[in-house]
């Protein structure tokens, strides 16, 4: 072949390369932004909030959180599912996520088709207490005051609808127990209401009452999930207490649009990855309540499908509605 022959097919391959090479960009290309969809000082903010410089120095770009609230974190997560998948929008949810196909209708997304479960950062079961100056110190004083005396005894929550006012139902039916729910807009005014006295048996993850048990306001009664959580080990759950088969946790995970290209996807797990790595980020999200173990797509699909399952048919069978 002549000097000129292999010039001319030097020229056409990259020619021919270019529309290719044009066609899958470099990403970043821009900011990224993390809907947090809930107001700041929630624990999907804080999380967010703790992930972000990290992400900016792994991804060499400007990670933003964005607090986009409404309807139980359907309002950002719906703005998420609507955007261009090209690895730019994100939204870290909280386990609202589960519950809100069966309480909003026309919620705007559908989590199977419209989204991208790309990690679940890790669970963490709810604890059912009691303020300190209530005369019940364990789960069973309390069933047995709540038998004595039946739509007396309060329960209090994050709102109508949430996991925690799911699982009291559920407890409710497996025990017989005739409880009174009290429900608060969100964990800030539940934690108020709840160092006050003013419902008996306040219920909530451990990064919305957790200072007020650990400083004696509130008595730790059961936690809600199957097994007794690492960062709870000394705190019974309710199988323990005489009310088997519930399996109750909270939940934080990450997700982006539908269609998402599968080297985004990669690197934008294996940024959050290496980022949950370190080990001051590490103690801080521990710090805030959640069990850590992060599980990428394969897993947190059918998770969030079975949750979805779950707590749609709790909702049904008990006539649950919004606030």
């Amino acid at each position: 072949m002549s000097q000129l022959s292999r010039r001319l097919l030097l020229a056409t391959g990259a020619a021919l390369a270019a529309p290719a090479l044009r066609a899958q960009p470099a990403w970043p290309s821009g900011p990224i932004r993390i809907v947090a969809p809930f107001p700041p000082g929630g624990s999907t903010d804080a999380l967010a909030r703790l992930l972000q410089p990290h992400l900016n120095r792994i991804l060499g770009t400007n990670v933003v959180v964005e607090n986009r609230t409404g309807a139980s974190g359907a309002i950002g997560t719906a703005a998420v599912a609507r955007s261009a998948a090209d690895g730019n929008s994100w939204v870290l949810v909280f386990d609202t996520h589960a519950v809100n196909p069966a309480l909003i209708a026309n919620i705007g997304f559908d989590t199977e088709k419209d989204l991208t479960p790309l990690l679940l950062f890790g669970t963490a079961p709810m604890v059912l207490t009691a303020h300190r100056t209530r005369p019940f110190k364990t789960f069973g004083e309390m069933a047995a005051a709540a038998r004595a005396k039946p739509d007396t005894v309060t329960y209090g929550t994050i709102g109508n609808g949430s996991l925690a006012h799911l699982t009291m139902a559920l407890v409710g039916k497996a025990t017989g127990l005739q409880l009174v729910h009290v429900p608060y807009r969100g964990g800030g005014p539940l934690g108020v209401a709840a160092v006050a006295g003013e419902v008996d048996l306040p219920i909530a993850t451990r990064p919305a009452i957790g200072a007020h048990i650990d400083s004696g306001a509130l008595v730790p009664l059961a936690q809600t999930g199957a097994t007794r959580s690492p960062s709870m080990p000394d705190i019974p759950t309710l199988a323990e207490s005489g009310v088997p088969g519930i399996d109750a946790r909270a939940f934080w995970g990450f997700l982006g649009p539908a269609g998402i290209p599968a080297p985004i996807k990669q690197r934008m797990e294996a940024a959050l990855r290496e980022a949950l790595a370190i080990p001051e980020l590490r103690q801080r999200v521990l710090a805030l309540g959640i069990d850590l173990d992060p599980q990428g797509e394969a897993a947190f699909a059918p998770f969030l499908s079975r949750q979805i399952a779950t707590w749609g048919q709790v909702v049904r069978e008990n006539g649950i509605r919004p606030d």
